[in-house]
Parts: structure tokens; C-alpha cells; sequence
């Protein structure tokens, strides 16, 4: 039986045995299920700016966890590795919700706040962020969510109460743009938007020459982040060649310097990266 996956904003039509454009949702006897649940990829304690989140606990640590699958197909991916795997060749260790809350606890000494759910995107696999979030919660830690903020109103809901911080990728600010990228603006600010309501936002922006790089784009960006709140944190980043643009030119740091100074203009906060 044909079963629609509503976990983002493609609602992948699928046929038992098949694939979401996630690679990480299946539809297995009608049912859609979660194929990443507890698969880890990566699991390190980074400093929590690393997220980039400079604004939430600063110079603490957090916790950092991936999985694989993405519901985009960003050709500069910098996890493509991970991120763009199939299910089957992936390398990854179970860890359940309990086990994955055990390691953060016995990682407080160490100056961990919490867990960062991060380097894949998340959200394809919200069952397990929600899961482990709840215990997270229980253990008296922070959870934070590193995502392309387009995963369904739904998902949005069940996570927010759970969740602390976010960073959201705000890839640009085009329509067209988004869609090359295979997303949806329009999903991506509505998700900011309703998640600025209930925790701390930051977003990031790489920067990619040619691309969404203009004054202008910027400048139409950074007005519609201050219509929210001028005190949300935004991160202009550097892009380096990666994936299917290792040809290309990484961004000049005086562009990406020049991009903060117009975003300073409407923001209080505004950080570069990779500079």
C-alpha cells in the first residue's frame, strides 16, 4: 500500500520497498519507518560554538551526534560523507535513547551541558531526537537541534517542547535558490519563525560565490530576520569547495566580511565563520 511520509516538506509518495529522497524513511509493509533510529555515525564532545551556537552557554561543551540521511541535495555538502550514504554501506553503531543519555551524563564532568542532535540532518530521523530528547530532559540537561529547519509543522511541534537551542541553516534567500538546493524557503521561515517563539534561535548562512552572495540578498535577509527579532543570532559563513563544487572557488573572506558588516546594519549579533 502507498503510504505518504510527512516528515518534511516533500511528503515522498512511497510504495512498499521504497525509499524516501531521505535515504533514511522506508515504507516497510505499508508503514513508514525510520531506518536511522539509534544508527550513529559520529558522536563527539565539541566546544558548543562548533554548532555554531555563540549566544547559548558559551565555552561550554555539548554532546554532538549524527546518524544519516538528509532531505536536501546541497551540492557543497561539508558531512556528504555521512550525510548522502546509502543505508546499506553505512558504518554506524546502535546506540539506544538510554544509552546514548548514559555516555552525556558520564560526559559531564568533562563540562557537557547536553546533547547535539547534528552533523546528518536530524529531523528525517525525529523519532530517535524526540526519544532521547525526553530523556535528556529527565537527566536535567540541554538539548540542542543543528538542522535545514524543513521538516514538517508536525515534527516542529512534537520536538519544541523538548528542545533549548537551535541552529537553523538559512541557506539563502531565493525561492530559486532553495529549490536547486532541493528545499523550500517558504518551509524554512516558517519553521524559524515558530521556533524562535519557543527557544534560542541562531541561523548560519554559507556563503557561496555566485550563488547568494549579493548585497541586496543579504540585506532582504537579514530584514525579514530583524521583523522576528533583531537580537537572532546570525552566522555568515565561508564556503570551501566540497562535494559535487570541489571545483569551485571557495568565497573571498573580504566578501563574507562584507556581507556581516551589511547584516550588522539591522542585527545585533552577526558572527563569521570559517574565516
Amino acid at each position: 500500500m502507498e503510504k505518504i511520509c510527512r516528515t518534511c516538506m516533500h511528503h515522498c509518495r512511497l510504495n512498499p520497498g521504497q525509499w524516501g529522497i531521505c535515504r533514511a524513511r522506508k515504507n516497510e509493509g505499508g508503514e513508514i519507518v525510520c531506518k536511522n533510529y539509534g544508527q550513529v555515525s559520529s558522536l563527539a564532545l565539541d566546544p558548543i560554538e562548533k554548532k555554531p551556537l555563540n549566544r547559548f552557554y558559551p565555552e561550554s561543551k555539548i554532546l554532538s551526534v549524527g546518524s544519516f540521511g538528509c532531505n536536501l541535495r546541497c551540492p557543497f555538502c561539508q558531512n556528504y560523507e555521512i550525510s548522502m550514504t546509502k543505508p546499506e554501506v553505512s558504518e554506524d553503531t546502535y546506540l539506544s535513547p538510554q544509552e546514548l543519555v548514559d555516555i552525556a551524563v558520564k560526559c559531564r564532568e568533562k563540562g557537557n551541558i547536553g546533547v547535539a542532535f547534528t552533523y546528518n540532518e536530524p529531523l528525517v530521523g525525529w523519532e530517535y531526537v524526540l526519544d532521547t530528547a525526553k530523556l535528556v530532559k529527565e537527566a536535567g540537561m540541554k538539548n540542542v537541534l543543528v538542522t535545514n529547519g524543513t521538516a514538517s509543522p508536525e515534527v516542529l511541534e512534537k520536538l519544541l517542547p523538548y528542545m533549548d537551542a537551535m541552529n537553523i541553516d538559512l541557506k539563502g534567500f531565493r525561492e530559486e535558490y532553495y529549490r536547486k538546493l532541493g528545499g523550500s524557503l517558504f518551509a524554512v521561515k516558517e519553521f524559524i519563525v515558530r521556533a524562535a517563539e519557543e527557544c534560542h534561535v541562531e541561523l548560519t548562512t554559507l556563503i557561496v560565490q555566485g550563488e547568494n552572495d549579493s548585497v541586496r540578498e543579504m540585506e532582504e535577509e537579514v530584514r525579514w530576520i530583524a521583523s522576528i527579532d533583531e537580537e537572532i543570532p546570525l552566522h555568515v559563513s565561508r564556503f570551501f569547495p566540497r562535494y559535487h563544487m570541489e571545483a569551485s572557488t571557495a568565497t573571498s573572506v573580504k566578501k563574507v566580511y562584507q556581507l556581516a558588516d551589511v547584516a550588522r546594519k539591522m542585527l545585533k549579533y552577526v558572527y563569521t565563520g570559517n574565516c
